[in-house]
């Protein structure tokens, strides 16, 4: 079966918009290649790391990548990308050129050529991320999550995915209750419920996230205390939780804020990450009209997270 790469050259801002639009015109997974991983340095004890080129890089932005079928309709879906895209100019997002190109790719190559950019990956003091290809032991000190990126929203190694990981791991003491808004691949319920948090409430608008994080909570042995639903935002969500985890834009956070306050315990913790730097003054404004207290400020590259409190 032939197959067509779609290529989008934007910015760090928008990779979880384009990604969006993206899996909604029907691809199973993204790509994201970024020129910042080639001054990252790489923890080698858990996998083989490839020795990766400047050439598949971008010299500014990033580029977003999926796979779709070639198909006769290719090109009406391409100009649909392309439109929404440019859409997300009216939010306020920069979408840097914005440029769509295509290529085409044989079946094998695209199964098994994008596995090289997912090894394992550390990313708090205690959890590490794997591909569930790899072999990794988990020990006492050390909590493996094991995702299946072929369906999902990413490997959950993005900074923003990181930082609400390493919150989490700050928070959680034991027993608690936590709500994760717009779950994706389920990951950060996956960490709570490893963390030891008792029951999470994960919640996503899509329907392949929501199928992507049931299996991976199967996979990862916690689907009987994460509990998966098809759900916008907080809508109709009344129960009161410890924890309120939301790594999604920070257009969106802005909208539901309010229904963070309200559903929290007194003295809850509300974690919300996505957020683009210059964008961060506009979600601090929006804890602090909520009555919610900022207790640390967690930020890599230009991403932002918070931890807030409810008093």
């Amino acid at each position: 079966m032939k197959w067509s790469e779609i290529t989008i050259h934007t910015t760090q801002e928008a990779i979880e918009a384009v990604a969006n639009i993206l899996h909604e015109s029907g691809a199973g997974g993204v790509i994201i290649e970024d020129p910042e991983v080639l001054n990252r340095e790489w923890e080698t004890p858990y996998g083989e790391v490839y020795q990766l080129s400047p050439e598949d890089y971008p010299e500014e932005g990033v580029y977003v990548k999926a796979y779709l079928p070639l198909n006769s309709y290719l090109m009406e879906t391409v100009e649909q990308i392309k439109q929404l895209i440019n859409n997300l100019l009216t939010y306020n997002i920069n979408i840097g050129t914005g440029k769509v190109s295509i290529s085409e790719v044989n079946e094998e190559d695209w199964a098994s050529g994008w596995k090289k950019y997912y090894k394992p990956v550390k990313v708090s003091n205690r959890i590490l991320i794997t591909p569930t290809w790899e072999e990794v032991e988990e020990t006492n000190d050390q909590l493996i999550i094991e995702l299946d990126p072929g369906m999902a929203f990413g490997t959950g190694t993005h900074p923003t995915t990181v930082m609400c990981i390493q919150a989490l791991e700050k928070v959680i003491k034991g027993n608690e209750e936590m709500i994760d808004v717009g779950c994706g691949t389920g990951v950060l319920s996956i960490a709570a419920a490893k963390l030891g948090a008792k029951h999470i409430l994960a919640l996503d608008l899509d329907e392949v996230a929501v199928k992507s994080a049931k299996l991976n909570t199967k996979i990862n042995h916690v689907d009987d205390r994460v509990e998966v639903k098809q759900n916008n935002l907080l809508d109709h969500i009344d129960q009161q939780v410890d924890i309120v985890v939301a790594n999604i834009l920070a257009e969106v956070i802005l909208r539901f804020t309010g229904d963070v306050a309200r559903i929290l315990k007194p003295k809850g913790i509300y974690i919300t990450s996505g957020i683009i730097q210059n964008k961060s003054d506009l979600v601090k404004e929006a804890l602090k009209r909520e009555g919610l207290v900022i207790e640390e400020t967690l930020q890599q590259e230009d991403w932002v997270a918070f931890i807030a409190k409810k008093v």
